[in-house]
């Protein structure tokens, strides 16, 4: 079996080098005049244009987002237009460049960019509650359905991962003499193949496509296994946060209403991907469909989101996200690394979006 490599989602996943990406930016920023005309205003009290760095290819993890454009949310919210641009970027350097007014990311990057870097970003909501990190392997292999699974094992890591699986470890009390860390990179056929017995990967990514065959696979979520943090967070500026305002719940609303969208029908969201945003990537309609009904169930709904609406990020998982990082060697505080307030205000001021089963 062959495997497309994916490269690009090494660099959402290279947290160092983001943040000397992230370092370079606030230089730059830092340079630049506080006078520059916002090219993003409007007349007659809309918001004008609107960008929106995501983290990622066009395929279905943003959904939501083809789905409030396409459904005209964004344009009822007030904007003439909001532009994707597709990733791979952890988003925080378009974010400090001015480049991005809202950066779909990961709590990871982010926090990184916040602790090492000072970066004046915070996470605003979240669209997975989960992160769709896995230990994945081959139920015939490796089968590695607890962390005590992988002692004696040979785990297959990226090198832009290895602090983060570390974490892993620390977080289950297992040293990393008690199995062997083989540097790969991220093209699971080498699980495939027998070289390793476990691959760091992506729930909604290589778990898919190997078991796309009828491959059957075992996987070990970090979520549930000692190490959860949010991802595919919204981010912005503390600048745009505090001057903003209204633009950015605005965004949110837009947002709220086409995962909505998604949550009733991900196979018609799923055309739409097809049809339009992502037409030109060559992307497995049934893979797809997986991946958005995997991160429907298992990342993005929950008890939480079903009690306080999407996007919510409870005050025990941003302390859980914070626990998180700092295994992964990211020092960084809670009040530091999100802000939940427009989010709050977004449903006061809006109560139907919270049944978002209705």
């Amino acid at each position: 079996m062959t495997f497309r490599s994916t490269p690009g989602r090494a660099g959402l996943r290279r947290t160092a080098a983001a943040a000397t990406a992230v370092g370079l930016a606030l230089t730059l920023a830092a340079c630049g005049s506080d006078d520059e005309s916002d090219s993003s205003s409007s007349g007659e009290g809309g918001f004008g244009e609107l960008s929106v760095q995501l983290s990622w290819i066009k395929n279905a993890e943003f959904l939501g987002e083809y789905m409030a454009d396409t459904n005209g949310y964004y344009s009822d919210a007030g904007f003439d237009s909001v532009n994707l641009v597709a990733g791979p970027s952890t988003g925080v350097a378009e974010l400090v460049q001015g480049a991005a007014d809202v950066a779909l990311s990961d709590a990871v990057s982010v926090g990184t960019a916040v602790a090492n870097e000072d970066a004046p970003v915070k996470i605003i909501g979240t669209t997975y509650q989960k992160n769709p990190f896995t230990i994945l392997s081959l139920a015939a292999g490796g089968n590695i359905a607890t962390p005590e699974d992988m002692i004696g094992k040979r785990i297959g890591v990226q090198d832009s991962n290895t602090s983060l699986f570390e974490g892993l470890l620390a977080a289950n009390d297992i040293s990393p003499d008690e199995l062997t860390i083989v540097p790969v990179q991220y093209d699971p056929s080498v699980l495939v193949n027998g070289e390793v017995d476990g691959f760091m990967a992506y729930l909604t990514n290589e778990s898919i496509t190997v078991s796309a065959d009828g491959t059957a696979v075992t996987n070990l979520p970090f979520a549930d296994n000692g190490l959860p943090f949010v991802a595919e967070t919204f981010t912005a500026t503390d600048q745009s946060i505090a001057e903003d305002r209204d633009k950015l719940k605005a965004f949110l609303e837009a947002e709220i209403r086409g995962w909505i969208d998604v949550l009733k029908d991900p196979e018609a969201a799923v055309d739409v991907c097809l049809e339009s945003y992502g037409a030109d990537l060559g992307l497995d309609r049934a893979n797809e469909i997986v991946s958005a009904t995997t991160a429907n169930d298992e990342l993005i709904t929950s008890d939480e989101t079903r009690e306080f609406g999407l996007f919510t990020i409870s005050d025990e998982l941003q302390e859980e996200t914070v626990t998180s990082l700092a295994g992964a060697g990211v020092d960084v505080e809670v009040d530091q690394l999100f802000d939940l307030s427009l989010l709050a205000e977004v449903y006061e001021e809006n109560p139907d979006l919270m049944d978002y089963s209705a």
